[in-house]
């Protein structure tokens, strides 16, 4: 009988000292941390310098699984934080923790820069993918969403042909079950009726690149534009919301330009995200 031996999956940029040689990596971290935060250093100190550490990029703990990078290339640095702070309840205020995992909230004032230098640029770079690609683009889901219902109620008589348009139609130019079928092509991840929080963060990310690809750049800037304030009037409510950094319309078009637009005859024929 022959047994079988697979690569070990990508593991996300960070230096990792021998201290420890003899422990794995996720429990390393854990050490550390731990014994910073006992050794007087602030809880969210300690927790950066644990997420700047970690290289796994997905893990199974029990019947849970971890996707701390999306497509090798957006990250989800407070799904790690959430798994970090399980292994020190007893070291961190639980209304400190849930603000931060729930709100967003930091117990302390660090200042982008520095929290960007204290991920790493790698590390700071995928969760820009993060914050563009997941947080704007479920905004722009929901903004568009609510352009339809609003459209709806306006409309008490007459014919309208985008009266059954749905979202994914306005913004991605396909049904649901479409972009489901044409992201299995892409990726191999068949999408069903049910769709777990990972997976459907995961989809929205493939949307979102789907997106830069297939409308044209003065669409893509709009699309964006709505996306970001719709987060803004979303996060009114929570003035003190952090993200690490400052979102805007010149930073996305900036990072994303090399990826946007497709000619005519590239984006008719457009089936799924490089």
């Amino acid at each position: 009988m022959t047994t079988q031996t697979s690569e070990p999956p990508p593991l996300i940029d960070g230096e990792i000292e021998d201290e420890q040689p003899m422990l794995p990596a996720p429990e390393e971290v854990v050490f550390r941390m731990r014994q910073a935060i006992l050794d007087g250093e602030h809880w969210f100190e300690a927790l950066l310098d644990g997420v700047a550490r970690w290289r796994a990029p997905e893990e199974e703990i029990g019947s849970r699984h971890y996707r701390y990078l999306i497509h090798g290339e957006a990250f989800d640095w407070l799904l790690l934080a959430e798994r970090l702070l399980d292994e020190v309840p007893d070291l961190v205020p639980v209304a400190e923790r849930e603000a931060l995992l729930w709100e967003n909230r930091w117990p302390l004032d660090i200042e982008d820069h520095e929290f960007a230098a204290r991920l790493g640029k790698a590390k700071h770079s995928a969760h820009l993918n993060f914050q563009y690609g997941v947080l704007v683009e479920q905004a722009l889901q929901l903004s568009i969403e609510e352009e339809i219902h609003k459209e709806g109620r306006s409309r008490a008589w007459g014919v309208d042909l985008r009266a059954d348009e749905t979202m994914f139609e306005r913004v991605y130019g396909h049904p649901r079950e479409e972009l489901f079928a044409l992201h299995y092509q892409n990726t191999g991840v068949m999408l069903g009726v049910r769709v777990s929080y990972a997976d459907w963060k995961a989809f929205t990310y493939w949307l979102f690149k789907f997106r830069l690809k297939w409308q044209d750049k003065a669409r893509v800037a709009s699309d964006t534009r709505k996306g970001l304030a719709q987060l803004t009037r979303m996060e009114l409510q929570v003035s003190e919301r952090r993200h690490g950094a400052r979102l805007n319309e010149d930073d996305f078009a900036e990072r994303y330009a090399s990826q946007q637009g497709l000619g005519v005859r590239e984006r008719a024929s457009a089936v799924g995200v490089a």
